[in-house]
């Protein structure tokens, strides 16, 4: 086998190892996708399929003031000459150098459609029609002055160039963005007056620092508008580094109505956010009640956009209400910065902002010089052709002699009057009209501008100040014609400050709606609208009947204290309705069989309670430590063996003192100081019994009086409570006459 491939050509086979052979192979890979196809040229801002684009279209001679041309037409060439690739994707790139909501300054005019801000696709190739803009002519600017090298293209049949030569800063103008094998870059549009701005300070001051060169172009211009909401410092940092990230804003105003309502207008969307898509992601959050504040979003755009954003209530505050909407929505979106771009030696790396100004300065100044000794190479011959003329004007009988007798007419002619093969046959191809005496007068006019534009030329190559000068007047010709006075070159992105990190809480959105938790007897639990202070219609389950009738509101956590000595917490919005008879509470905690619930409360934040185990045992918790993120609840109280968790009851703030009854009918009132706040455990001994244990439990302010029910309609309340005051965990005393025989404070 090895013989045979040893006589057929390329039949060298190698052993190499495979690590190698796909490292060799993925770094090729990885390199031609870097420098051929996802990496902008720093020196023009394009990419090798956009630079073929406006190449092929300029063969094509679709100027401005040309026809359009089928896109389909233009792809083909395309595809045919320099790129040999697929041709929806060069159609994609055609298409994104034509939308003026994606490049800042266009570089194809197109006609049909192609595409728009809501996302939409454009039409097919067949159906558009294309032709380059003024924004492009400059970047073609000179290109057949020998101003920039050409390569053969892919098939060697022709000649394309390496970089186009820019007389507009396209790089930063439009921007760009790129994923290649391990590296990306995102370079955001700017205003093309302000970068003309940075760049003739930079022409002036070569080693200006990155903060002068950002008051001249303070930040990007996006072509959709917005508003940049960046402090300078993060600016600078992100351009001084290459890297970072800006944020940007929709534009909005507040649009008055009848009654003193209002609506919030968007007129200006971030850069690269598709409109459509926002408003479905608005609407799903409206449907999962995930922006309380807002009651309805319409699209009522036109060529210009318009979404319409209502709120559900005339008191919120329209700041308040967009800032919940850039917290959850693209309305607000982060544009990344990664100038990682090509340099001229077709090295990646990132720059910084000067390095990018002044790189492409560099190139201009190449551009310049190459187009320079273009035109002295033209100047020189046309001063050779027309020298020769002269020489036949002088010498006009004996030229014409020399041309009817000679038989070596044109090395006749260089013989007798030292004329060169060029200057021969610029006379023998002279026309006989020529000869007149006003077109000898027409050619000594134009030797002597040649010869004053050849001198002035040459002083140009010799002096570098004058290059810059000139380089500088083509600069302000460009802010000129795409400037700040142009409607073109206005700047759309407002630059706005910072803005403040307002804390808006939840409750400023949500509808806080009353309602009334029940939980029966057997564990059934649901919400039923409003505070009810009759709950006597309220159904049950045969066997069933009312147990705990907690008002709350949609907004509250609900807490529920169990026998285990576990709290748990529910959300409203997870309870059932009051139409039927609920669910079952264990259902929705992880509530043991063997645990029944003590207590059901409103969570109020800040609050502390009281939690008492039948022992005796017992503390003061902060209620914020009793909220529980898990279904199994938290453990607060440790219940000793053979005792179950009694009570939780809520500890007035006024409150200075703590009573407590037993099973015994004794009472023993003692200073709140005595108890401990713990956030979990045992607790202190509240009053020691011989037999039974604690019934009830509560904490109330000594100068007010203890109160109980007596029934369902009256109260008393005790204020010589001397007798019974005493140190925790003692005894106490008989309850004071007329307390009820069931033992407790609240019954």
């Amino acid at each position: 086998m090895s013989d045979l491939l040893a006589d057929e050509p390329g039949g060298n086979v190698r052993d190499v190892r495979l690590s190698e052979a796909l490292s060799e192979r993925y770094l090729a890979y990885a390199l031609s996708t870097i420098v051929s196809r996802s990496l902008p040229d720093v020196r023009d801002g394009l990419k090798p399929v956009h630079r073929r684009l406006l190449y092929a279209m300029r063969q094509l001679r679709l100027e401005p003031n040309s026809g359009f041309k089928k896109s389909a037409r233009v792809v083909g060439d395309v595809i045919g000459q320099y790129h040999p690739h697929g041709d929806q994707a060069i159609y994609d790139a055609l298409v994104r150098l034509a939308q003026d909501f994606a490049l800042r300054y266009p570089l194809i005019d197109g006609q049909g459609n192609f595409g728009n801000i809501d996302g939409d696709n454009p039409a097919a190739m067949r159906y558009t029609e294309a032709r380059l803009t003024e924004v492009a002519m400059a970047l073609l600017e000179g290109i057949d002055e020998d101003a920039v090298d050409f390569r053969p293209t892919y098939d060697g049949e022709g000649q394309e160039p390496v970089v186009l030569p820019a007389s507009f800063p396209n790089l930063l103008a439009n921007g760009a963005q790129g994923i290649a094998v391990g590296m990306a870059t995102s370079i955001p549009p700017h205003n093309a007056g302000e970068v003309c701005e940075a760049l003739l300070h930079l022409i002036d001051h070569p080693n200006a620092r990155i903060e002068t060169l950002i008051d001249r172009m303070p930040g990007p211009d996006f072509p959709t508008g917005g508003i940049l909401v960046e402090p300078r410092s993060t600016i600078v940092e992100a351009y001084t580094h290459g890297r970072g990230s800006l944020r940007v804003r929709a534009r909005w105003h507040r649009e008055a109505l009848k009654g003193g309502t209002y609506q919030v207008v968007v007129t200006e969307m971030p850069y690269q956010v598709p409109k459509a898509r926002l408003v479905e992601k608005i609407a799903d959050l409206l449907a999962n009640r995930k922006l309380p504040a807002l009651h309805d979003v319409r699209d009522e755009s036109t060529d210009e956009v318009r979404l319409v954003l209502e709120p559900k209530s005339r008191n919120v505050e329209p700041a308040a209400l967009m800032e919940s909407l850039f917290k959850q929505t693209e309305l607000e979106t982060r544009v990344g910065l990664n100038m990682n771009v090509l340099d001229a030696d077709t090295t990646p790396r990132v720059m910084d902002l000067r390095e990018v100004l002044q790189a492409f300065l560099d190139h201009r100044h190449d551009v310049l010089v190459r187009r320079t000794r273009h035109r002295l190479g033209e100047i020189a011959r046309r001063l050779e052709v027309l020298d020769g003329y002269l020489v036949a004007y002088l010498n006009l009988d004996e030229v014409i002699r020399i041309i009817r007798e000679e038989d070596h007419v044109r090395q006749k002619l260089i013989d007798t009057f030292n004329l060169t093969e060029i200057q021969a046959d610029a006379i023998l191809n002279m026309r006989l009209r020529a000869l007149r005496k006003l077109e000898e007068m027409k050619i000594r006019e134009e030797h002597q501008k040649l010869t004053e534009e050849q001198a002035d030329l040459q002083d140009l190559m010799n002096d570098e100040s004058r290059r810059w000068q000139r380089i500088g007047d083509d600069l302000k010709a460009i802010r000129k014609r795409f400037g700040k006075d142009t409607e073109l070159g206005r700047r759309r992105t407002e630059l706005g400050e910072a803005p403040a990190d307002i804390d808006v809480p939840v409750e400023a959105f949500v509808e806080r709606e009353p309602i009334t938790v029940i939980c029966s007897r057997k564990g059934w639990i649901r919400a039923m609208k409003g505070h009810l202070t009759d709950t006597s219609e309220v159904k049950y389950k045969d066997g069933d009947g009312p147990r705990f009738a907690v008002h709350a509101q949609t907004t509250d956590k609900i807490l529920i204290f169990a026998t285990n000595g576990r709290f748990y917490t529910l959300n409203p919005d997870r309870l059932p309705g009051g139409r039927g008879y609920g669910e079952p509470l264990r259902l929705m905690i992880d509530l043991p069989n063997d645990a029944d619930v003590v207590e059901i409360l409103s969570h109020k934040p800040g609050r502390k309670l009281l939690v008492v185990c039948d022992s005796g045992h017992g503390f003061i918790v902060d209620e914020d430590d009793t909220v529980a993120q898990k279904k199994g609840g938290k453990q607060i109280l440790t219940v000793p063996s053979g005792h179950e968790a009694k009570l939780c009851r809520p500890v007035p703030d006024e409150a200075d003192h703590i009573a407590v009854v037993g099973d015994n009918r004794k009472l023993l009132v003692f200073p709140r100081n005595e108890l401990p706040e713990l956030a979990k455990g045992r607790g202190v001994f509240l009053q020691r019994y011989k037999d039974g244990g604690l019934a009830d439990a509560k904490a109330f302010k000594l100068d007010d009086g203890l109160t109980w029910k007596i029934n369902a309609e009256r109260t008393r309340t005790e204020t010589d409570l001397r007798a019974w005051l005493g140190k925790r965990a003692t005894a106490g005393r008989m309850v004071p006459n007329g307390f009820p025989r069931k033992t407790g404070f609240g019954a």
